[in-house]
């Protein structure tokens, strides 16, 4: 009888915590609400990026180059209208003053509506970076910064010596870029790979790192101006003048030759000893 009584005490317990546990336990619609859109039959969308409108209207960019605004976005029935088109590969969007940012392959592009009618009558660069033209050239943005500013990443192309060794075969990519309204840009920060999602948080630079070549996996970081960020493509080109990061790649490579030096002397006296 003694034991009996220990073990529905026991059990009680177990069910007391559990019950406290599970309504101490955060769920994701605690932080997240997830709002199904309603697609149209027809356009193939491939969305490469996303922006809620002041007037609650939803921005939307694609990879194949056309951007779309959807009114009344999680009614049962939204409306999609088509803004703008002909642009390349957009991986990202942005909304300020009254105007669409993207960022485009190869340069950051301003769409504006000046007769209202729903669609961009001017398409504007605001800024222009070089291409050789590999397939993997991707740019990402534009992030809006505090004080107006635009964050936009470039990609490293690859590879003449090897199939998986990226290249920065112009300037800027394996950078991020910082932009202004008036097209003016200073280079912010080297050493990405394929820095595919960026974003700021209480106005500092994050951005997250697909795995590959010199990246182990991939994560989120925190980027200051002057950072290198690990990967050596884009080291060619510190020499700018307006490079904020000092990091040669001469200086680089002979570090990790050094350091390569020193564990084979390392491992060859281990043996030794062994």
């Amino acid at each position: 009888m003694r034991n009996t009584f220990k073990k529905l005490a026991l059990l009680a317990l177990s069910f007391s915590f559990t019950t406290v546990f599970a309504q101490e336990t955060p769920k994701e619609e605690d932080f997240f609400k997830i709002n199904k859109v309603r697609v149209p039959e027809g356009p193939i969308l491939e969305v490469g990026g996303l922006v809620t409108l002041p007037n609650g209207d939803l921005g939307i960019s694609t990879r194949r180059g056309e951007v779309y605004i959807v009114e009344n976005p999680t009614s049962a029935k939204p409306y999609w209208r088509r803004f703008a088109y002909g642009l390349h590969e957009i991986l990202g969007i942005a909304y300020k003053n009254g105007a669409i940012y993207v960022a485009q392959r190869g340069e950051l592009t301003k769409l504006v509506d000046k007769d209202q009618d729903g669609k961009a009558d001017v398409y504007e660069t605001v800024y222009a970076w070089p291409l050789s033209g590999h397939y993997h050239e991707y740019s990402f943005g534009p992030k809006i910064m505090p004080d107006g500013s635009f964050m936009v990443t470039a990609n490293v192309a690859f590879g003449d010596e090897e199939w998986w060794r990226a290249e920065s075969r112009v300037p800027m990519r394996g950078w991020a870029m910082n932009i202004t309204e008036d097209g003016k840009m200073m280079p912010y920060a080297a050493g990405f790979r394929s820095p595919a999602g960026i974003g700021s948080i209480d106005g500092q630079f994050y951005y997250t790192e697909n795995q590959g070549d010199w990246v182990g996996s991939g994560g989120l970081w925190k980027v200051n101006k002057g950072d290198f960020m690990g990967h050596p493509a884009s080291l060619r080109w510190t020499n700018l003048p307006n490079s904020p990061v000092k990091l040669q790649s001469d200086f680089f490579y002979s570090q990790i030759d050094e350091r390569r030096i020193k564990m084979n002397r390392e491992g060859t006296l281990n043996r030794k000893t062994g």
